[in-house]
């Protein structure tokens, strides 16, 4: 059998080092993107470097955008970017500068609300908002606050309800996430506003048949 040449195997690795070396130097300018708004003792990006990042991005610390990247990278404490975490989220987004990150929105945007990803995305948004440990309820302020960030573009009507409902009751100070996935569910099946197909029988939490009879009796 013939041996390869030294030339050749020469060429091989140079060229099997090639993409090995690309990929060094991306992860190297994501890094220098992150320490331009981490802090130097926590080494994290803490809520003042996001919202430096966001007055870069020009969007607002409360725009879903924000909730949406802190998704993509996998976040685990509300308000805090790590370093593996900001790798992970802008390798999958081909983002080393600021003006990659902008444009890489409308794709994240994209990838976000498709039906095989929201669930996800919207279960994280709650567990996201969970600020302590064994923590596994958000307070109703909260609990309004998010639904309008992450449900209000696909039914405003139907959140614009629910929020005056959360509002004006008693009887719940937080919400569960059993309770919260049960809101998704409910804009997503119930006729609105007819509410004719809601079967109070079947497993919807009691804070849904309690809405949806405050609903009927003020029904204009």
């Amino acid at each position: 059998m013939r041996r390869a040449s030294r030339k050749s195997s020469s060429t091989a690795a140079t060229a099997s080092a090639g993409p090995t070396k690309a990929v060094s130097k991306e992860v190297e300018r994501i890094d220098q993107f992150f320490y331009t708004y981490a802090d130097n003792s926590s080494g994290m990006i803490d809520p003042e470097g996001i919202e430096t990042l966001c007055a870069h991005l020009e969007v607002p610390h409360t725009d879903v955008r924000i909730l949406m990247l802190a998704w993509k990278m996998g976040c685990e404490k509300q308000g805090y970017f790590t370093l593996d975490e900001w790798r992970n989220g802008l390798k999958a987004l081909r983002a080393d500068n600021i003006s990659k990150l902008k444009k890489a929105f409308p794709e994240l945007v994209q990838e976000v609300m498709r039906t095989t990803n929201f669930m996800e995305f919207y279960t994280y948004a709650f567990r996201y908002c969970l600020t302590e440990d064994k923590k596994k309820c958000i307070e109703i302020p909260v609990a309004c606050e998010l639904l309008n960030l992450v449900l209000a573009l696909q039914f405003r009507p139907q959140v614009d309800k629910l929020n005056n409902y959360l509002k004006y009751q008693n009887d719940y100070k937080v919400i569960n996430m059993d309770q919260w996935i049960g809101f998704f569910r409910f804009c997503n099946e119930i006729n609105f506003p007819s509410l004719d197909n809601y079967d109070s029988d079947l497993a919807w939490p009691l804070i849904l048949d309690n809405f949806v009879e405050w609903l009927r009796e003020n029904k204009s």
